[in-house]
């Protein structure tokens, strides 16, 4: 039977919101819920330095916030499919990250489509190195995960938007690079796939294009309805509308992008009211809070189970899973990369 593993994970850097619940989580949980793959689901604490390296003390409460999100939307790692896996905790990873730094190219790291975002409006002197050597790590991220060996009709794969899927190729084409050098005909690492979702993506409350706790602009996921509500309240609306009798531009309203991403069904005729001014932004706020509330209030309800569970055992569980394919892929990479050395060691 071939081997089906999928890999995705979050940086711990703080409490999660309603962006990462459009833009990841619920695609997640499809993909738990299908029964189809070994999940793999990453607290990616090590990558979280690359920006808080002067705050470890925040890193640390982030990784119980963030699994305490993920068990609230309903991720389940006491399913035998599923692991939450501390990245800290996989040392191969950080070996194969070494090795593969060999073969990459600073040129193609450099051009990496996530490094530039994430540059821009940075200065390139203040970066760490291991911020540059970002785009290199991910690719030990997946590969730790390889099938091994490797069968016809094994798949890694990683969930994605479909704007997501260049930022995997540098990942495949490293996989395959690696393969070329050392595999002597075998698949080492396996090249990762995309798994395409339906993944959306929600502006800040404030109409910035990225909803970010740094920008003061988020709704999270353990805020409490009046929370929301207030926060809600206080949104940005279409800017050309002045008064209740001027008809409105949804396109450009941030307000009817969280309707778009929450509202599907009732979405044309919500945009014919706005359009002829038969609704006013305030009756607009008013059943987007409500809407956002409905939505929101199972995951307040699980938050109460998910802090009565033990995480350190979650964790352990999933890394101890996680270290048993890691050192597999390990061994097997340093055997191809002649570094294994048996003749050497003594018994």
């Amino acid at each position: 039977m071939a081997t089906k593993r999928v890999l995705t994970g979050m940086r711990t850097t703080g409490p999660l919101h309603l962006g990462h619940y459009v833009g990841a989580l619920k695609l997640w949980k499809q993909v738990q819920d299908s029964g189809e793959y070994e999940c793999f689901f990453l607290l990616a604490d090590v990558q979280a330095l690359t920006t808080h390296a002067d705050n470890p003390a925040l890193i640390e409460q982030s990784v119980s916030d963030v699994m305490l999100d993920w068990l609230a939307v309903g991720l389940d790692p006491f399913r035998p499919n599923v692991h939450f896996v501390l990245q800290s905790a996989l040392p191969e990873r950080f070996e194969l990250s070494a090795y593969l730094m060999m073969i990459a190219r600073f040129a193609e790291v450099s051009r990496n489509p996530t490094l530039k975002e994430e540059l821009r409006g940075r200065k390139k002197g203040d970066m760490s190195v291991g911020f540059m050597a970002y785009p290199v790590d991910q690719v030990a991220d997946i590969t730790i995960f390889s099938p091994c060996p490797a069968h016809p009709g094994d798949q890694l794969l990683v969930p994605v938007g479909e704007d997501q899927i260049p930022h995997l190729e540098y990942s495949a084409d490293l996989a395959r690079r690696f393969n070329k050098m050392y595999g002597r005909g075998k698949n080492i690492l396996l090249e990762c796939q995309p798994m395409v979702g339906e993944v959306g993506r929600l502006v800040g409350t404030d109409g910035n294009s990225k909803m970010s706790k740094s920008l003061g602009n988020t709704i999270d996921l353990a805020d409490p309805q009046e929370v929301v509500t207030k926060k809600i309240m206080k949104m940005v609306t279409d800017p050309a509308r002045r008064y209740k009798s001027d008809p409105g531009h949804p396109e450009v309203c941030p307000v009817f992008a969280y309707h778009k991403a929450f509202n599907g069904p009732s979405l044309a005729e919500r945009m014919k009211l706005c359009r002829g001014a038969g609704i006013t932004c305030v009756e607009c706020k008013c059943q987007l809070a409500q809407r956002l509330n409905e939505e929101l209030e199972p995951i307040r309800q699980r938050y109460l189970w998910a802090q009565e569970q033990d995480l350190v055992e979650i964790l352990n569980r999933g890394n101890v899973r996680a270290c048993q394919i890691a050192g597999q892929v390990l061994s097997a990479v340093k055997q191809a990369m002649h570094l294994d050395y048996p003749s050497l060691i003594k018994e």
